[in-house]
C-alpha cells in the first residue's frame, strides 16, 4: 500500500481498482487477492444479447463488492461482426471483445480516479484468447497497458504501473498458469467459496448451434436489429429462402417467447384443436411462403402423418385457417 507524507504524518492512501467481474471462479479469486491487500475493488460487467450480469450480480453480492453494469451491444456486435484478430472456434471474437471490455474500465477508471484495472485472465489457461501474445495484445489494444493487471499470473507478466509504484504487493500476487485449476481451487478453499459456474458457461458466441444461427443470421442480414439477435434462441430455426425464415418453437415456453415477439410485419402460425408448436414466420414476401410454413408447422405438431390440421394464421389484426396435410418431421 502507498504511503504518504502530509503534514509530517505518515498516512496510507487508499488505492482503488475496477475490474473485469464474469462470475467465474478467475474473476472472483483476482478479487480475493486484492481485497486481501486492503484495496478497495468495484467490478464490473457487460450486457449484450450474448451474455448478460447474472453471474457477475451473485458473486459481487457474495464478495461484497460494487458492481457496475454496462450495456455495450452496439460497440460489441460491430466486433462480432468483423473482428480484427478473428474469432476462436465458433463466433466467439474473445481477443476483441477482452480488449474492448478493459478499454471502457479504463474510461471509468479516468472518470472516477480510480487506480488501476484488473482481470482474471489466466496465463496460457486458453490456449487461443489467454496465451502470452494474447494478453499483450489485449493489453496494447486497450489503452491501459500500463494499469492492467492479471493478479491471478501477475508474477510472470511484466511489471505494471501500480505494481512499481507501490499501490499493490506484487509478492502477494499469483504465478498461476496452464489449463490446470488445481490452484484456483485450492484458493478457492481458503477463501471459502464453494460455488461458482463451469468455466465454459456464460458466453452464447461460445455455442456451436448458436455460431451457425448468428453465422446464417448475418449471411442473409448484415444489418441485424436487437430483436433478430434474441430470436436466435429461441426455437428451431428453418431457412425458407435469402430473406426469409421460419422459427419452431419447441416448448410452452418457447411458444410464449415467439408469440411476445411477434410484430405487424411477420405471419404466427399455430396448430388449431391438436399440440403442437407456435412457429413465426418472418422476412419478406411472406404470403408466397404461408403454405411451407403451415407444413412444417403441422408437421411438428402431434398430429399423425397423414392427418388433415387446421392451421390458424395471424398477421396484423387479421386471422384466417389453411387446412394442411401432416407429414413427418425430424423433431430432435
Amino acid at each position: 500500500m502507498c504511503k504518504i507524507r502530509d503534514n509530517g504524518i505518515i498516512l496510507k492512501k487508499k488505492v482503488y481498482a475496477i475490474g473485469l467481474l464474469s462470475g467465474g471462479l478467475d474473476s472472483m479469486l483476482a478479487v480475493k487477492l486484492l481485497l486481501e491487500q486492503g484495496i478497495e475493488v468495484t467490478g464490473i460487467s457487460f450486457m449484450t444479447p450474448f451474455f448478460g450480469p447474472k453471474m457477475a450480480n451473485k458473486a459481487a453480492e457474495k464478495l461484497g463488492i460494487e458492481l457496475i453494469v454496462k450495456d455495450i451491444t452496439e460497440r460489441h456486435l460491430e466486433i462480432v461482426k468483423n473482428p480484427p484478430h478473428g474469432y476462436g472456434k465458433t463466433m466467439n471474437p474473445c481477443i476483441d471483445c477482452h480488449a474492448l471490455m478493459v478499454n471502457i474500465a479504463g474510461q471509468i477508471m479516468d472518470e472516477q480516479g480510480v487506480d488501476f484495472i484488473f482481470t482474471g485472465e489466466v496465463l496460457n489457461e486458453r490456449p487461443m484468447s489467454q496465451n502470452r501474445r494474447s494478453l499483450d495484445v489485449v493489453a496494447e489494444m486497450s489503452g491501459y497497458k500500463e494499469y492492467l493487471v492479471r493478479p491471478l499470473s501477475a508474477k510472470l507478466l511484466e511489471q505494471t504501473k501500480p505494481e512499481k509504484e507501490g499501490l499493490l504487493n506484487r509478492g502477494l500476487l499469483m504465478d498461476i498458469q496452464g489449463r490446470s485449476r488445481k490452484l484456483q481451487f485450492e484458493l478457492a478453499a481458503k477463501y471459502g467459496i464453494e460455488e461458482y459456474p463451469n468455466p465454459a458457461g456464460g458466453c452464447l458466441l461460445t455455442d456451436k448451434n448458436f455460431s451457425l444461427r448468428l453465422k446464417d443470421l448475418f449471411q442473409h442480414n448484415p444489418d441485424p436489429v436487437l430483436r433478430d439477435l434474441n430470436l436466435l434462441k429461441v426455437g428451431r430455426h428453418i431457412r425458407l429462402n435469402e430473406k426469409s425464415k421460419l422459427i419452431v418453437g419447441r416448448n410452452e415456453q418457447e411458444n410464449r417467447e415467439i408469440e411476445k415477439s411477434f410484430s405487424a410485419a411477420d405471419i404466427l402460425l399455430s396448430a388449431e384443436h391438436i399440440p403442437g408448436p407456435v412457429c413465426l414466420l418472418l422476412g419478406e414476401k411472406l404470403e408466397s411462403l404461408v403454405e411451407r410454413a403451415a407444413h412444417v408447422c403441422a408437421a411438428y405438431s402431434d398430429a399423425e402423418e397423414g392427418q388433415s390440421c387446421q392451421i390458424r394464421l395471424k398477421k396484423n389484426q387479421f386471422e384466417e385457417e389453411i387446412k394442411v396435410i401432416a407429414a413427418k418431421a425430424d423433431k430432435q
